[in-house]
């Protein structure tokens, strides 16, 4: 389900975060992740961050419905790839899926994940490479 009323969460916000917050969103993260490998194959290792000119992509964050503040996953989705999944099934009822500009996206991760590159899981769908993925278990910041 696509976020509509729900709101990009600012650098504040996401600062303000306490240790539990980012232990749900790892364990929201944990739960994704397994609903998604039913749809697509997510490779076992990190590539480099999918923000220089190079990538072609759509960004996208999914949050925690009870605290929009809790970001679960960064998503960039190659536009050539688009991938139509069940968003509806993946997300089920407590995660929301928002749309975020290049910009916005790059800001979570370098507050989230201030280490420069490597951030980002490819995921597969039929062997080709659809799109990069950042789980919230991977917060190091």
């Amino acid at each position: 389900m696509l976020a509509t009323s729900i709101k990009l969460p600012t650098s504040e916000e996401i600062k303000k975060l306490s240790l539990s917050d980012i232990a749900i969103s790892g364990g929201l993260a944990d739960e994704f992740r397994d609903r998604l490998r039913e749809y697509v194959h997510v490779d076992p290792y990190c590539v480099p961050d999918p923000f220089s000119d190079k990538y072609d992509c759509n960004y996208s964050i999914i949050l925690d419905r009870e605290n929009p503040n809790r970001i679960v996953v960064l998503l960039a989705n190659k536009k050539l790839m688009l991938p139509q999944l069940q968003w509806s099934a993946i997300l089920g009822e407590r995660l929301v899926k928002m749309s975020v500009s290049k910009e916005d996206a790059l800001a979570i991760k370098q507050e989230l994940m201030p280490k420069e590159t490597n951030n980002f899981y490819p995921y597969r769908r039929n062997g080709i490479i659809a799109g990069y993925i950042m789980f919230a278990f991977q917060i190091c910041g």
